[in-house]
């Protein structure tokens, strides 16, 4: 029987897995914020402010926190002028801050899995964190020259980042965010993805390539095929969190073998109150089914391990479809 990391191994590189890989198993993961950049609102808490001066909020009715895009809290009210008003964080901490994730990457058998760090916002997320999604897609149209400016600012701050992560922690995988799509399309045109968002993730994820990392794995959970040979020129190993409406099956069909892809079993549709065991083994079965053996992995689309409790349901039926299958 493969090990778990063999397993994804064989299974990304066209070769002969003996089950699929189930959801994060592969991926021992580590999260930490050595440079203190993301400091947000806690449930039902107060606003908070982020080491980019975002202030972000968290409503107790809502799953997760957002940034607060109002005016007055915008960081960038006029993109033109965004270098009077964005100030990249500091990477200048003492080595004892890392502490903490070398103590978690310890734990982690790397002959099971790999030593993954999660890394989030991401380049996009960051640009619209700053000034809202709406402003940020009217200013790639508006004034194209700013937004290259501060998507190579952000960049550069990155690449620094990376430095430090490499030193320190050694991953063998970067699980980075950057959500690019709505359920139903990208975010932007391919066209505009090509000219400001690629050369940046090339440039990212081409340092963390060439300084020891062997997975890019990238979660957009979202509609993103019309984007898929750019996360290929990008580098990106492992599309995580694809939506059921990326037609995934075409896409394994299509680009298997060049990347890739993890999710089609969308938490819209099994993690709803009324679940039900049958809800969840009709999912799995489809999108195994449907996907095959090779260049795909079954996983929900949005969360990490045990991140509901659905999660236990769909590793149970992935686990039933892998004696089915192999």
């Amino acid at each position: 029987m493969l090990t778990k990391r063999q397993n994804l191994l064989e299974t990304i590189r066209g070769g002969k897995p003996d089950r699929f890989v189930n959801q994060w198993e592969a991926f021992g993961g580590v999260m930490g914020d050595p440079c203190k950049l993301r400091t947000r609102a806690e449930r039902g808490g107060p606003d908070a402010v982020d080491s980019w001066g975002v202030t972000t909020t968290w409503p107790a009715n809502v799953p997760g926190p957002f940034p607060v895009h109002d005016y007055e809290h915008k960081v960038v009210k006029d993109i033109t002028r965004w270098k009077e008003v964005v100030h990249a964080p500091s990477l200048d901490v003492p080595d004892s801050a890392w502490d903490d994730v070398k103590a978690q990457a310890s734990q982690i058998d790397r002959n099971e899995q790999f030593l993954t760090f999660f890394i989030a916002p991401g380049i996009f997320e960051q640009a619209h964190y700053l000034m809202g999604i709406d402003t940020t897609l009217l200013n790639f149209y508006e004034e194209p020259e700013a937004m290259h400016e501060l998507i190579d600012y952000i960049t550069d701050w990155k690449i620094k980042y990376a430095e430090l992560v490499c030193k320190h922690l050694k991953p063998e995988a970067i699980l980075h965010h950057d959500d690019w799509g709505s359920q139903i399309n990208s975010f932007m045109s391919p066209e505009m993805f090509e000219e400001f968002i690629v050369p940046a993730f090339k440039r990212l994820y081409g340092y963390y390539k060439s300084h020891g990392v062997e997975l890019i794995v990238h979660h957009s959970d979202s509609y993103a095929a019309n984007l898929v040979p750019y996360m290929i020129e990008m580098g990106i190993d492992i599309w995580q969190g694809g939506l059921k409406s990326n037609n995934l099956p075409e896409l394994v069909k299509k680009y298997g073998g060049q990347i890739s892809f993890m999710g089609g079993i969308n938490n819209g549709i099994v993690d709803v109150l009324d679940w039900t065991n049958e809800l969840v083994a009709r999912e799995v079965e489809e999108m195994c089914t449907s996907c095959g053996k090779l260049y795909y992995i079954p996983s929900m689309c949005g969360g990490g391990p045990g991140a509901t409790d659905v999660y236990k349901a769909v590793s149970k039926e992935i686990d039933r479809m892998s004696s089915v299958m192999f």
